[in-house]
């Protein structure tokens, strides 16, 4: 259906409801439960990556795994030295309000020495050392770095002589 306005060239389609539109391909008349696609055009909602799939990780299983990589480093240098040592994630250090009260700054990590049964522990804190990074080179530096540093505290060595590349990656 076209109508005219008046002598010009100017004309006006009325689009079919039944018929898809030149544009998105989406029809105009389908109900939104018909449509592929939410009604900004940007496709369907969700996950990109299910849960299910091997692909499928958070922040946080990506940050325990280079702790447990700088871990894996340690342990292949030093051996049986870092036997019964526990490495642990925590996401922020306790008493953090305490530390922002104070306008101190939060550590990244921390060392615990054996108790009863269990051996030595040392904790990255994942929130206060992914704010101090911009990229993900530099977090996982950072993270091995803060091992490092524990771990030496941990056996009363410089870091330096515990792991060689220790602060020669910046």
């Amino acid at each position: 259906m076209q109508s005219s306005n008046h002598e010009s060239g100017f004309s006006v389609r009325l689009a079919d409801p039944d018929a898809p539109a030149a544009t998105g391909g989406e029809t105009t008349g389908r109900s939104f439960s018909r449509r592929r696609r939410n009604r900004h055009g940007r496709g369907l909602r969700g996950e990109v990556m299910l849960p299910a799939h091997p692909g499928y990780r958070t922040r946080g299983d990506r940050f325990d795994d280079m702790v447990l990589d700088s871990a894996q480093r340690l342990h292949d240098i030093w051996g049986k030295t870092l036997d019964g040592v526990r490495f642990g994630v925590d996401e922020i250090p306790p008493d953090l309000e305490q530390l922002a009260a104070n306008a101190s700054a939060p550590p990244m990590g921390s060392y615990t020495p054996a108790a009863g049964g269990d051996g030595p522990m040392i904790t990255v804190y994942r929130r206060v050392v992914e704010q101090a990074c911009s990229s993900v080179e530099e977090l996982q530096d950072l993270v091995h770095d803060v091992v490092v540093e524990h771990t030496a505290e941990m056996l009363g060595v410089a870091p330096e002589t515990l792991d060689p590349v220790y602060r020669r990656r910046y």
